[in-house]
């Protein structure tokens, strides 16, 4: 499968296709349209060449793209590692403030130890993780002002000019 999602609504509706016109309207290898032949992609008929119609093609990458959604239950987060929705480790999240009104919610996995990321509002933190400990956590300091100047700094040189 390729790594991003193809979209859909690429395909034309009422064209028929044929395994390199579709690649090159899709953006991906002729490869991956035989693959997806292989996985339940219906031609029109079992002939050389290979044609695909277009609402077959739009309904089956639509299909596709839904599997691939894995909604969050609460008090669940995602997790990249194991690609399931996964409850934290000893039932402990981060709040970082990003704005005054939502953030990003961070946690351990308690299946394989990854970090999980989650952005949500302030005001739904309850609803999205209950009986959960959710601890707010300062957001770090910029970088724009340093506490003694930099070692590397040329004003010296600039100076002497």
């Amino acid at each position: 499968m390729p790594a991003r999602r193809v979209n859909p609504y690429r395909v034309k509706l009422l064209r028929t296709y044929t395994v390199a016109e579709l690649a090159t309207c899709l953006e991906v290898h002729k490869n991956t349209i035989r693959h997806w032949q292989k996985a339940g992609l219906a031609t029109i008929d079992k002939a050389r060449p290979v044609i695909f119609h277009g609402e077959t093609v739009r309904r089956f990458l639509t299909t596709l793209n839904q599997k691939r959604k894995h909604t969050c239950g609460p008090g669940q987060m995602f997790c990249l590692r194991c690609r399931a929705p996964r409850e934290p480790a000893l039932g402990m999240v981060d709040y970082i403030p990003r704005k005054p009104a939502n953030g990003n919610l961070r946690a351990i996995c308690g299946t394989c130890n990854a970090v999980m990321h989650r952005s949500a509002r302030r005001d739904d933190l309850g609803r999205i993780m209950p009986g959960l400990k959710v601890q707010t956590v300062e957001a770090p300091l910029r970088l724009s002002g340093r506490a003694s100047p930099s070692p590397n700094c040329d004003f010296k040189k600039r100076d002497a000019l």
